[in-house]
């Protein structure tokens, strides 16, 4: 892949005006990604949709919008979707944490009904976090639900889809997962040696899906990011 200037493609995009939905957004990626927004300042309306409303204290986050729907009503809050240009789904739990059901509800049922108001309420890009290993024919419930959500959205034939399986995503994260701690702890030597064989941090997701957004369109409306992609994209 030739060099690109991000920086340029970032100040020509301005120039467009265009906004953007996150859904996901407490999540530790979607805080990177909303970070990254606000200072790139490429997007002239930025609203997060999702069950609650967050409290930013910061001044640099007053422009934000804000929309509170219910997912397992998804289908009555159409109009916040509406006219929305380019739209990023972060949405994700865990089995451990909501079960086998409330997993398959929230990374399938939540992600595909927010990617279908996307859809008919006009976003032209649409941007999914999914992950490393997501394939629709495992036996693995995860890596199968992330499989399925890619290949449904696909099929909704967005003028661009980009989707990104990060690795092992490196984070500061509030919420101790004593297990994830430990992986990290015993990965970090490799991490470092090796960026690109097994994870990526946060901020390099965030800053590979804006530049993304920020790309001109090619003749590839669909278009995958795996680590290396994202290590890339983050313009390293």
């Amino acid at each position: 892949m030739a060099q690109v200037n991000f920086a340029d493609l970032r100040e020509e995009f301005k120039a467009k005006n265009q906004s953007a939905f996150v859904v996901g957004y407490t999540g530790e990626t979607g805080k990177a990604l909303v970070e990254e927004m606000i200072s790139s300042n490429v997007f002239s309306k930025i609203v997060l949709i999702g069950r609650r409303k967050v409290e930013y204290e910061d001044v640099k986050y007053k422009d934000i919008a804000q929309e509170v729907i219910d997912f397992d009503k998804i289908e009555d809050y159409a109009d916040s979707f509406k006219g929305i240009d380019q739209g990023f789904c972060l949405l994700g739990t865990t089995r451990g944490k909501a079960g086998a059901d409330g997993f398959y509800k929230v990374d399938h049922d939540y992600v595909v009904g927010v990617a279908k108001l996307a859809k008919e309420g006009g976003c032209s890009h649409f941007h999914l976090m999914s992950s490393m290993g997501a394939n629709k024919s495992s036996a693995n419930l995860y890596a199968k639900t992330k499989g399925q959500v890619e290949a449904e959205i696909e099929e909704m034939n967005f003028d661009r889809f980009s989707y990104y399986r990060p690795g092992l995503l490196l984070c500061n994260r509030q919420e101790s997962r004593r297990g994830e701690y430990l992986i990290k702890v015993l990965t970090k030597p490799i991490t470092f040696l090796f960026p690109t064989l097994m994870s990526n941090p946060v901020e390099d997701v965030a800053k590979a899906m804006i530049n993304q957004a920020c790309s001109a369109k090619t003749d590839n409306k669909v278009k995958l990011f795996n680590i290396k992609d994202i290590y890339r994209f983050a313009e390293h």
